[in-house]
């Protein structure tokens, strides 16, 4: 059985237009192309039994699933009630025991060093204080114990399209690009003098999607909130322009055959270990 309670979410400017975003569209749709990568990346991980594990921005359950179903005590925490309500219904199909709660990675309601590892999946990166966000995951993390970011590369495939859609749709004034996160020099220095140890190592993903490229792009524009809110900020005309771009981008890049879609991105692998 699962549990879903509600923190009291920071409401600041930010935050509010962070929540807006996540919660548009519907972000399960995204996340299910890569759901196999998520899982081989808890996989390497080796999780123990009762090991205390918080997914950060957890969203629809990637990482805490497949983290709970090694026994783990599991915990995820997202900005996105209805992203929360779709990864609890996951876990109950399975019989799966995780705490679900709605909070901000840059205020969580967690007491110091709560927890053996803390994973994030193109979670935390997305964050507006990054140097919050990254104080939160060590805060929260024993001496010892594990910090695991999955964050995407500036140079990779999903870099390239932020970057593409930020040509379009000028990004919020004061906020760094979350691809900042994909560099090794970044993470060491957002994460501190706290951590004894840590390893970046590049990896690969794949978004596997049933239809063609111009479907995808379709697909991203309906359900992945920062590309709905950049589609919904531009007057027609300059939409068109945007799809264009986007469709040309996932068309060169697609190696499928059949009329499907399949995508490689890169990715930076963290493992931190906190001192």
């Amino acid at each position: 059985m699962t549990t879903l309670t509600m923190s009291s979410v920071e409401t600041d400017v930010l935050t509010t237009r962070t929540k807006a975003i996540w919660m548009a569209g519907d972000f399960g749709k995204i996340a299910r192309s890569y759901e196999q990568g998520a899982a081989d990346f808890i996989a390497r991980l080796n999780l123990q039994p009762s090991e205390r594990v918080l997914d950060v921005a957890c969203g629809t359950g990637n990482l805490t699933i497949p983290a709970a179903r090694t026994g783990a005590l599991v915990t995820g925490i997202d900005i996105a009630p209805n992203l929360l309500e779709q990864a609890q219904d996951r876990a109950l199909a399975e019989g799966l025991s995780i705490l679900f709660h709605e909070g901000n990675a840059e205020q969580m309601p967690y007491l110091d060093a709560a927890f053996d590892a803390v994973v994030t999946m193109f979670g935390a990166m997305f964050a507006p204080r990054a140097d919050a966000a990254a104080a939160e995951l060590v805060r929260v993390c024993r001496p010892g114990g594990r910090i695991a970011m999955a964050n995407w590369t500036p140079d990779g495939f999903i870099g390239q399209m932020f970057k593409i859609v930020g040509k379009h749709v000028p990004p919020a004034p004061g906020v760094p690009s979350p691809l900042l996160w994909g560099s090794e020099a970044t993470v060491a220095e957002r994460l501190g003098s706290q951590i004894a140890d840590l390893r970046c190592t590049q990896r690969t993903i794949t978004f596997n999607f049933p239809f063609n490229p111009a479907a995808t792009v379709e697909a991203f524009r309906v359900y992945y909130g920062p590309t709905l809110r950049a589609f919904d900020s531009l007057a027609p005309a300059a939409q068109q322009l945007l799809r264009n771009d986007l469709e040309q981008l996932w068309s060169l890049h697609n190696y499928s055959q059949d009329g499907t879609t399949r995508v490689d991105s890169t990715y930076v692998e963290v493992i931190a270990i906190r001192q």
